[in-house]
Protein backbone atom coordinates (compact mmCIF):
# COMPACT_ATOMS: atom_id res chain seq x y z
CA UNK A 1 0.00 0.00 0.00
CA UNK A 2 1.23 3.52 -0.68
CA UNK A 3 0.18 6.44 1.11
CA UNK A 4 -0.65 9.71 -1.53
CA UNK A 5 -1.81 12.79 -0.71
CA UNK A 6 -3.52 14.56 -3.34
CA UNK A 7 -5.18 17.95 -3.28
CA UNK A 8 -8.98 18.06 -3.09
CA UNK A 9 -10.96 21.35 -3.82
CA UNK A 10 -9.24 23.85 -0.70
CA UNK A 11 -8.69 20.73 1.86
CA UNK A 12 -6.34 18.08 1.16
CA UNK A 13 -6.90 14.10 1.83
CA UNK A 14 -4.99 11.12 2.49
CA UNK A 15 -5.46 8.37 0.15
CA UNK A 16 -4.76 4.88 0.72
CA UNK A 17 -3.74 2.91 -3.02
CA UNK A 18 -3.15 -0.69 -3.26
CA UNK A 19 -0.43 -1.13 -5.29
CA UNK A 20 -2.13 -3.12 -8.67
CA UNK A 21 -5.66 -1.51 -7.78
CA UNK A 22 -7.58 0.92 -9.55
CA UNK A 23 -9.46 2.25 -6.85
CA UNK A 24 -8.77 4.23 -3.67
CA UNK A 25 -10.26 3.80 0.01
CA UNK A 26 -10.24 7.57 1.53
CA UNK A 27 -9.31 8.06 5.32
CA UNK A 28 -12.85 9.21 5.84
CA UNK A 29 -14.96 6.07 6.31
CA UNK A 30 -14.53 6.38 10.26
CA UNK A 31 -17.08 9.54 10.00
CA UNK A 32 -19.82 7.92 8.25
CA UNK A 33 -20.14 5.78 11.94
CA UNK A 34 -19.44 8.73 13.74
CA UNK A 35 -21.91 11.30 12.24
CA UNK A 36 -24.36 7.72 13.67
CA UNK A 37 -23.22 7.78 17.08
CA UNK A 38 -23.82 11.54 17.22
CA UNK A 39 -26.90 11.08 16.48
CA UNK A 40 -28.15 8.08 18.32
CA UNK A 41 -26.14 10.16 21.46
CA UNK A 42 -28.34 13.14 20.68
CA UNK A 43 -31.62 11.10 20.75
CA UNK A 44 -30.19 9.37 24.61
CA UNK A 45 -29.43 12.76 26.04
CA UNK A 46 -32.75 14.08 24.78
CA UNK A 47 -34.32 11.00 26.90
CA UNK A 48 -32.27 11.63 29.63
CA UNK A 49 -32.44 15.22 29.28
CA UNK A 50 -36.09 15.24 30.33
CA UNK A 51 -35.35 12.50 33.13
CA UNK A 52 -32.55 14.75 35.15
CA UNK A 53 -34.23 17.62 34.07
CA UNK A 54 -31.33 19.18 32.48
CA UNK A 55 -31.68 23.09 31.52
CA UNK A 56 -30.46 24.58 27.89
CA UNK A 57 -26.98 25.28 29.46
CA UNK A 58 -26.46 21.60 30.87
CA UNK A 59 -27.65 20.04 27.48
CA UNK A 60 -25.36 22.36 24.96
CA UNK A 61 -22.01 21.49 27.67
CA UNK A 62 -22.78 17.80 27.16
CA UNK A 63 -22.97 18.23 23.69
CA UNK A 64 -19.55 20.11 23.73
CA UNK A 65 -17.69 17.77 25.18
CA UNK A 66 -19.36 14.65 23.55
CA UNK A 67 -18.41 16.47 19.82
CA UNK A 68 -14.42 17.22 21.28
CA UNK A 69 -14.57 13.54 22.33
CA UNK A 70 -15.21 12.29 19.32
CA UNK A 71 -13.46 14.75 17.08
CA UNK A 72 -10.55 13.62 19.52
CA UNK A 73 -11.13 9.81 18.67
CA UNK A 74 -10.99 10.27 14.97
CA UNK A 75 -8.45 12.38 15.09
CA UNK A 76 -6.38 9.41 16.24
CA UNK A 77 -7.08 7.59 13.67
CA UNK A 78 -5.41 9.77 10.87
CA UNK A 79 -2.45 9.11 12.19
Amino acid sequence: MILVTTPHRAARRRILVSEGSPEAVTMDSGLILLVFLAFLFAWGLNRMRRALRFGPVAYTGVMIVFIIAMLAVWGQTMR
